[in-house]
């Protein structure tokens, strides 16, 4: 049993059985012998009571024996459903075809060549009997029935029911925010997620939360959300880092290496703000140090956007690390000593500009209405992570970081430089299989490697008693090496030129060494360090009045893991 606890942890970890990292599906120690024994036995004991999901009960044995069947290749086969997103898809299937998420059913992109997507991002696309195309849109449902309920009413009426609560305890001006995303679970309505965006970008609570089908990375066309949320109270000891870069992104835009048509002019400074997490749920992983949001162009354009840093996520990770992978990758003593000194400074620095600069940064051809997403296709997330880490490797060195207070010292930028080129050989650990990468943060990070090692030879990689290296040569060099990009990565975003993005990154991101990588990971075995995080999120307890308001909130820190997830499936699992 310890087997099958183990790899039930992985699972919630990653929302299913496919790693969020490398998309790449991984498999249970255990046999389908070993798991239809224990579920036997837990049918024997009444371990399976009503229908937790939706899904069929299982009263004897014969649905027992369906159930686990019908998940015998999903869970042992492993050439079933290989990827959860398959941007890159070996053999004769296209990017949607080879991935095994739930965004799409029966469909080709050749069935897509003339379709709009009508909701976007709430939806899940199925081809009917007779070939069309019909949208099953992710709603509640209006209560005057105007709007029928949709995929996943039952649970957004759940949300809309909490969301609704809260209002009576919001800030100023948030009351009115939770109301506008409670009208968007109802209906499902694009526009009203606009709506509900315009609305949550202008209003700067200390306790903030993201909630909505946000993020399109799983989607290989980049247009499907996945469900996340977090909530947020803000560490205002911290926080004057990220004021200062936002009332300054308007002269870090000016400095941009990219061409006058794409400099945005009149920057509204985005909300910016370091918070400490509170809960992080759905698909948000706790390894997220920063965040930009929203996403939508046409608000960002207009109205701006927040920057979030992640502090507790940030310091957990380097505190959970220590020095061990330093000293086993850089390519010199004088790296090491050098990170060692300023390397929080350096990794607060990447994400804060990354967050506060680099997403909310340039200007697209007017011809772009609705962004440059649906022209860049499944790599518009690579492009749009590498352009926000560029922003940050480009900036690092300018003065008026230092005239504002926000760095000690020059170092602080090498030290920027050294943790991009070393990270580049340290993420092949999270690849264990295959030899090429799929998730869009590690593709971007090859990616501005890759092309400045090509195009510069500031960054060499070397062999050294049998290990590799990634020596970092010149400082100069590089910094000229990522503007060359960062203008080009900008002008491809401008312009939705797919074609330029496509070469880009399929010869710079997708593909590395298995030899290589085989390397790397069995450095980190002997470095007994965690190859993977998932997180335990804080436990808040009300207590109330004689009125039933709140009067106070506990925040409590659990360390069982299995514990609050099996507690976070009795308040929904089962019916």
């Amino acid at each position: 049993q310890r087997k099958i606890a183990d790899f039930t942890k992985l699972f919630w970890s990653n929302r299913g059985n496919h790693s969020e990292m490398t998309a790449q599906k991984f498999l249970p120690e255990f046999t389908f012998d070993e798991l239809k024994a224990v579920a036997s036995s837990a049918l024997r004991s009444g371990g399976f009571k009503g229908a937790p999901y939706g899904a069929g009960a299982i009263r004897n044995r014969a649905d027992l024996d369906r159930e686990l069947e019908a998940l015998r290749a999903s869970l042992f086969d492993a050439n079933f459903q290989p990827m959860i997103t398959a941007k890159s898809p070996q053999g004769k299937l296209d990017i949607l075809q080879a991935s095994a998420n739930n965004f799409y059913s029966g469909v080709s992109m050749a069935d897509l060549a003339n379709f709009h997507d009508p909701h976007p991002l709430n939806s899940r696309l199925v081809k009917a009997k007779d070939g069309k195309l019909v949208e099953e849109v992710y709603r509640a449902g209006t209560p005057d029935g105007k709007v029928p309920p949709g995929m996943y009413a039952e649970f957004l009426k759940k949300a809309d029911d909490a969301l609704s609560k809260a209002r009576a305890y919001a800030e100023p001006g948030q009351d009115e925010v939770l109301a506008s995303l409670v009208r968007y679970y109802q209906t499902g309505d694009p526009a009203d997620w606009i709506r509900f965006g315009i609305a949550w970008v202008q209003n700067n609570p200390s306790i903030d939360f993201a909630n909505g089908f946000i993020e399109v990375y799983r989607d290989g066309r980049a247009a499907k959300g996945t469900s996340q949320s977090f909530v947020t109270i803000t560490d205002q000891k911290l926080n004057q880092l990220m004021v200062k870069l936002a009332d300054n992104a308007q002269y870090f835009e000016d400095q941009a290496p990219w061409a006058p048509q794409y400099k945005k002019q009149g920057v509204k400074p985005p909300l910016a703000k370091a918070v400490e997490t509170v809960i992080e749920t759905g698909d948000f992983h706790v390894n997220t140090v920063g965040d930009n949001l929203p996403n939508e162009n046409e608000i960002r354009e207009k109205y701006g956007s927040k920057s979030f840093l992640f502090t507790g996520s940030s310091r957990t990770l380097r505190l959970g690390t220590g020095d061990g992978p330093l000293e086993e990758f850089s390519a010199s003593q004088a790296e090491i000593d050098l990170v060692k000194k300023y390397g929080e400074e350096a990794s607060d620095m990447m994400t804060a500009l990354h967050e506060v600069i680099g997403h909310g940064s340039g200007k697209l051809n007017p011809k772009l209405q609705g962004g440059s997403e649906p022209y860049l296709k499944e790599y518009f997330s690579t492009l749009e992570e590498a352009r926000a880490d560029l922003m940050a490797l480009w900036n690092i060195f300018d003065p008026k970081l230092q005239q504002l207070g926000l760095v000690s010292s020059p170092e602080v930028g090498k030290v920027m430089y050294y943790n991009a080129v070393r990270t580049v050989l340290m993420q092949l650990q999270r690849i264990p299989h295959g030899d090429t990468i799929e998730e869009d943060h590690q593709r971007n990070r090859q990616l501005i490697v890759s092309y400045i090692m090509d195009k510069t030879g500031a960054i060499e990689k070397i062999e050294r008693n049998g290990k590799t290296y990634l020596l970092l040569k010149d400082f100069d060099k590089m910094h000229q090496g990522v503007g060359m990009l960062l203008a080009e990565l900008m002008r491809i975003k401008g312009e939705g030129d797919y074609a330029a993005i496509k070469a880009l990154v399929d010869q710079y991101g997708v593909h590395f060494h298995p030899a290589l990588r085989d390397e790397v990971m069995a450095r980190f075995d002997k470095l007994n360090v965690p190859t993977y995080w998932c997180g335990i999120n804080a436990d808040l307890t009300a207590k109330f009045d004689s009125a039933g308001k709140v009067a106070s909130v506990t925040i409590s820190y659990p360390r069982d893991f299995v514990r609050q997830q099996l507690s976070y499936a009795a308040m929904y699992g089962v019916q």
